[in-house]
């Protein structure tokens, strides 16, 4: 069984990916990086557990939150569903499909077989648009294939997988209400909303405060570490290739700004686009580093990205101060 009128996102970000598969079916067509700047994308985080294997170091809001702001800013309503029961979860979800409805899922992309380099991460996203007796057939992002395939186990062991990020088989869907949207207003509100979040950060290491404390954290990390090579290595991919566009999602932003000021022709977009392409620049110059840190382990390449990241941190707070006042 497979949805009919599917139109595949192809994009590079999972969530986006996937929420923009979904929009497609209800007529919406929106950019990548548009869908990105409605769901107040933009953030940093910090993250290190004990349980974890090394620090995660992340450049967006929390999973979940980028679909909410989406649906809110364009007057959509978004379903959201968990369950604890993986047969319930799987019962749910194949009723929607055999119902001509994509699904939107949350799960752990390490038991997807279709990932080359599988590695534990349970904010992934993926759009589900059709089974068969062995199968789930699937939408993900352009670099790991767009339309896939995995087993119907891998998919409920990746659905019910606990941890770091993880939820309880989370499934959503979208629908369009009797409210139409105003696109120039979504992208204002959208715009101050998420300037305002970042430059005001509850915790140090969460948005402009968290890169900076990053810089002195990555010190610490280098270290300490019992296998420099492997950590470095797999943060550099995941700030550049793992679904995030890119400079830790400073690429989506960038064109976000870029396409807003098309739109809407205000300065400050213009002004937040111009600071965003450099910064975007010097983001990628991190996860070089940390790719040479990884292959020669010398200690300096770890000094030369902690000083970029305090450099980042305040033109991230500066540029974000301007934007708040949109």
């Amino acid at each position: 069984m497979k949805v009919k009128n599917l139109k595949a996102f192809d994009g590079q970000h999972c969530e986006t990916t996937t929420t923009g598969t979904l929009l497609r079916q209800i007529e919406i067509e929106l950019s990548e990086p548009m869908l990105f700047g409605l769901g107040q994308g933009l953030g940093f985080i910090f993250w290190n557990m004990k349980t974890m294997d090394f620090p995660f170091i992340g450049g967006r809001v929390k999973p979940d939150l980028l679909t909410e702001n989406i649906a809110k800013n364009l007057n959509f309503e978004l379903v959201v569903k968990e369950t604890s029961s993986t047969q319930k979860a799987w019962d749910n979800v194949k009723k929607l499909i055999d119902n001509g409805q994509i699904v939107g899922l949350k799960l752990d992309c390490f038991h997807l077989e279709y990932f080359s380099r599988p590695f534990h991460f349970a904010g992934h996203y993926t759009a589900l648009y059709g089974y068969d007796n062995d199968n789930a057939f699937l939408v993900d992002t352009k670099q790991q294939g767009g339309l896939v395939k995995t087993s119907l186990k891998s998919l409920a062991l990746a659905r019910a997988e606990k941890g770091p990020m993880s939820s309880k088989n989370l499934y959503y869907t979208l629908h369009k209400t009797a409210k139409e949207y105003d696109l120039k207003a979504a992208i204002i509100t959208a715009i101050r909303n998420n300037a305002t979040e970042y430059i005001n950060p509850p915790i140090t290491n969460i948005g402009y405060k968290g890169i900076y404390r990053t810089s002195s954290e990555i010190v610490k990390w280098f270290k300490t570490s019992k296998d420099v090579e492997n950590d470095f290595k797999t943060s550099a991919m995941l700030m550049e290739k793992a679904g995030t566009g890119g400079a830790l999602f400073r690429n989506l932003y960038r064109d976000f700004l870029e396409e807003s000021y098309d739109f809407l022709k205000l300065d400050k977009l213009q002004v937040g686009h111009e600071a965003f392409v450099e910064i975007a620049e010097l983001w990628t110059s991190v996860s070089q580093l940390f790719e040479k840190v990884s292959e020669t382990k010398d200690f300096k390449y770890i000094q030369q990205a902690s000083d970029i990241l305090k450099i980042i941190s305040g033109k991230e707070k500066k540029t974000m101060e301007i934007l708040a006042t949109i």
